[in-house]
């Protein structure tokens, strides 16, 4: 499973079979990672013969990659980014594609390979479907293979997850086979495959059905910083990487007798987020290779705010500056405001249609900035999704706000159709930096 020289000897018989053949496995890579075994039994993770930790952060391609942030990830210290999709890597970034953009800011990429979905409608038994899901790997390895910024091949997420109505060594079967043809191609960089957590089923799977498995990749929320010590217990004695982490998870978190789940303050997010990363990186060595913080971009999911680290318009979110500090052991020269502290009397309350309130925000600026306020209501969202699958943002109501619109306080009247809302605040330092939050109620007769 694990290389403990550059080459196994398949590939240096694939190699050697492939060499003077243009684009075969023997043509120069643009860059070699390999995972090794050391003597003690610890793996390290080196590219191009030097150790290499990844700093990374997951990146949806056009919503994670605008406004600078691909540029503000390497000047916050991070060195990695892992997509989901193949079709990422084409889109573009400071108007050149995202490996090449990459590569020029000294940023490795975890191509990732959609593995398909059988919640998605995705039939295994499909002779048909399987084959054309291969070939797309295989052009896939073929166009990408020899990409300087290429880090590893991420072969699918969380397709184990959501009782699939399948096997699930089904599913390992195919990623082994999956598995295969990368490494038949790309004898070069490793495979990571990642899970929606961990438990004794999957690493069981996994161990009898994957063998070509290089690093495990584990998403994990709330229980992001035992996922380390857990895995051994499971059975896992491999590397692995944290894959997706940051703040808790809103199925996992207090919800409203509506059942709208309550948000973290952005102080919150940027302590838990800072928190994993250390215990990880401290508690883990020799078996974390490193992690991929969640989400350097902005996401539609349960809110508009729960799980981007940047606003749509492309300002960075108080967690950004978190992970600087995690990566660099530095603070930004110019950090995101800081929320003190979000009000209003109707919070977490039922209200009457047409009521009029409040709300106001403390927000300071360590630098020192003057700060400008946007504030929004919005409906609760209806579209709620399965595993981060795309949602459709819920209806605003600016209507609602009657006063102080661009101050830290607004007078607002609630909204006349009954149903459940959020008020949202948002600080710009005019910098590049921003805070936002949210407060729920609901709109009762």
């Amino acid at each position: 499973m694990y290389r403990i020289t550059v080459f196994s000897c398949m590939a240096l018989l694939l190699s050697s079979c492939a060499a003077g053949v243009p684009g075969g496995p023997g043509t120069a890579p643009g860059s070699r990672v390999e995972v090794v075994r050391q003597s003690d039994g610890t793996f390290t993770l080196l590219r191009n013969d030097e150790s290499y930790w990844v700093k990374g952060a997951g990146s949806g391609g056009g919503q994670g990659l605008g406004g600078g942030s691909l540029q503000l990830l390497a000047a916050s210290g991070g060195n990695s980014i892992r997509t989901w999709g193949i079709e990422q890597l084409e889109q573009l970034v400071d108007g050149k594609p995202l490996l090449d953009r990459a590569h020029e800011l000294g940023i490795s990429v975890t191509a990732g390979f959609w593995v398909q979905h059988v919640r998605h409608g995705f039939d295994y038994s499909d002779t048909a479907s399987i084959d054309e899901q291969r070939a797309r790997l295989r052009d896939a390895v073929l166009k990408y293979r020899d990409h300087p910024a290429l880090l590893a091949w991420g072969l699918g997420n969380e397709m184990e997850a959501f009782k699939p109505n399948v096997e699930s060594e089904v599913i390992w079967r195919e990623l082994n086979h999956l598995a295969g043809i990368v490494k038949d191609l790309d004898p070069h960089h490793p495979v990571m495959t990642v899970i929606a957590g961990a438990d004794s089923s999957k690493i069981a799977g996994i161990l009898t059905h994957y063998p070509n498995l290089d690093i495990l990749g584990v998403n994990a929320y709330s229980n992001a910083p035992t996922v380390g010590r857990n895995l051994v217990g499971l059975g896992w004695n491999g590397p692995y990487m944290l894959t997706e982490f940051g703040v808790g998870g809103a199925w996992e978190v207090a919800s409203t007798p509506w059942n709208a789940p309550i948000e973290p303050d952005p102080s919150t997010k940027a302590a838990e987020t800072y928190t994993v990363y250390k215990i990880d990186r401290d508690d883990n060595v020799g078996r974390s290779l490193g992690s991929y913080v969640f989400f350097w971009g902005h996401k539609q999911e349960t809110t508009a705010t729960w799980y981007g680290m940047f606003l749509p318009s492309g300002e960075k979110l108080p967690r950004v500056d978190a992970m600087a500090y995690a990566w660099s052991g530095v603070w930004p020269d110019n950090r995101a405001p800081k929320l003190e502290s979000l009000a209003t009397p109707v919070a977490f309350r039922s209200v009457k249609p047409g009521t009029r309130s409040y709300a106001e925000a403390d927000c300071v600026d360590r630098e020192g900035d003057e700060l400008r306020y946007t504030w929004d209501i919005r409906a609760e969202s209806s579209d709620r999704g399965t595993g981060g699958d795309p949602e459709a943002a819920p209806p605003s109501y600016p209507e609602s706000i009657k006063q102080g619109q661009g101050s830290p306080r607004i007078e607002f009247v609630v909204p006349n159709r009954p149903g459940a809302y959020r008020v949202f605040v948002t600080a710009y330092d005019g910098q590049g930096g921003a805070v936002v939050h949210n407060l729920p109620f609901f709109v009762a007769d």
